[in-house]
């Protein structure tokens, strides 16, 4: 290898390197998993199976070609001109060309083709239902990951404070102004916010494996994912607006691919049910073709074979036309059956449109709660904060125990806690919420 390639390669793997500790936004991560989850790749090839059926119902249109040749040989006795039998060997070869145009199939091969159309636009929106629910997947995980992250931060604060407190009681006993238990007692703290910040940190790592296992990322190392400022997630919580279920549900019955897909098919079935009724009608079909044989009798003088095909070619064009009169009751049966996957198909678009329905009402009433929830964490989180901040100036100044301190700062480290889980809580079910509006889903 030489040296200019060896610099090249280095500083393609760098840049490659670097490119992977770059933290991933929302909008990549649901892009990135759009592109490369199986199961949408799985709709994907079943929406080009639609359109090869859908192409091959097309072409049933055109005229087929055929082309048959055959050969015979017969042994033993066999009828003479002259009505005599003798022992006789012959051959015979037959070749013929043709074609088959229908003219008429009562309506069967128009119906197809509609239905398959049909069939292939559901599978369109098949395809976006399971974009769409890799989309909410990932700004779920995507979420779990923020909270997490401040839940670490939470805990890290926890192990800052007691630190602090450690530092300040060692001073303390270093000139005789604090017992060893004190001090021991301050430090067994510090070790047990150490392990709960340890644990925090694991269950932040977890989350970061579970989003990249959702995005068919090869390994997790060096994935990381974007934290958006204060400023941006206050901004976010003025900018939602809840709008009551039902408006939503009502925008979300023109557009939701789950709901197209089902009134599609159910517009299928009407063509299945004109697919059976077209057994009810005769089919009319246009043939032509050309043909041509040879025949030999051993010990008989004959025509070469190239003068015989030559001498017996012949065409043909006609039409037939087939009429089943009775076939068992087996079109009617079709039909019945044709009719009842129908209303079948009915049920299961008004099963989905309630599933649709039930999601959004869940989804706003968790909002609400979610709001409510909200706004009482703040007023908590400030009021622990400031009953924690005199508290350890009581502790400080030898007025309260370090009991009461203890008890204080878990109080505040908890609402502080209940206020990141409640922020993004509330940021992810508005969020659902303009999703299921058609927005797109951003933190």
């Amino acid at each position: 290898m030489t040296k200019s390639l060896f610099i090249a390669l280095l500083a393609a793997l760098s840049l490659q390197s670097a490119q992977a500790q770059q933290p991933w936004s929302l909008r990549q991560c649901t892009e990135y998993a759009v592109e490369h989850n199986i199961g949408v790749k799985q709709k994907v090839n079943a929406e080009r199976q639609r359109e090869v059926q859908l192409s091959t119902a097309k072409n049933s249109r055109l005229p087929n070609a055929t082309f048959q040749a055959n050969e015979a040989f017969n042994f033993g006795r066999a009828q003479t001109i002259d009505g005599t039998y003798s022992n006789r060997n012959t051959n015979n070869t037959s070749m013929s060309l043709g074609t088959n145009v229908p003219l008429f199939t009562g309506f069967n091969i128009t119906n197809t083709i509609k239905l398959n159309q049909l069939n292939l636009d559901a599978a369109v929106q098949d395809l976006e239902k399971a974009r769409n629910d890799i989309r909410m997947q990932v700004a779920k995980g995507y979420v779990q990951i923020l909270y997490d992250m401040e839940i670490a931060d939470v805990a890290h604060r926890q192990v800052t404070i007691d630190s602090m407190q450690v530092a300040r009681l060692q001073g303390l006993y270093e000139n005789g102004k604090a017992s060893q238990a004190e001090l021991s007692q301050q430090k067994a703290t510090l070790a047990k916010s150490q392990l709960t910040a340890t644990q925090a940190d694991n269950t932040r790592q977890l989350s970061l494996l579970t989003l990249s296992q959702l995005l068919e990322l090869p390994t997790p190392e060096g994935f990381s994912i974007i934290r958006p400022s204060l400023d941006n997630l206050d901004a976010l919580e003025t900018s939602h607006q809840l709008v009551s279920p039902e408006l939503i549900y009502r925008e979300a019955l023109t557009f939701k691919p789950e709901i197209l897909a089902e009134e599609l098919r159910l517009r299928g079935t009407d063509h299945n049910i004109k697919i059976a009724q077209a057994a009810l009608y005769p089919t009319l079909n246009f043939n032509a073709g050309l043909q041509s044989n040879y025949f030999k009798t051993n010990g008989v003088n004959s025509d070469a074979f190239f003068s015989q095909l030559k001498n017996n070619f012949a065409q043909y064009v006609g039409v037939s036309l087939n009429y089943t009169l009775f076939n068992r009751l087996a079109t009617r049966n079709n039909i019945r059956r044709a009719r009842i996957d129908r209303e079948t198909q009915q049920l299961t678009l008004n099963n989905a449109k309630k599933v649709l329905y039930k999601e959004i009402q869940q989804a706003y009433y968790s909002a609400v709660a979610a709001q409510a929830k909200h706004e009482s964490s703040k007023v908590a989180a400030q009021s622990s904060k400031q009953a924690f901040e005199l508290m350890q100036a009581k502790y400080e100044n030898g007025k309260a125990t370090m009991v009461e301190f203890d008890d204080a700062k878990n109080k505040y480290l908890k609402a502080e806690s209940d206020l990141v889980q409640s922020r993004y809580e509330y940021l992810y079910q508005t969020a659902l919420l303009e999703f299921y509006r058609g927005r797109e889903l951003t933190f």
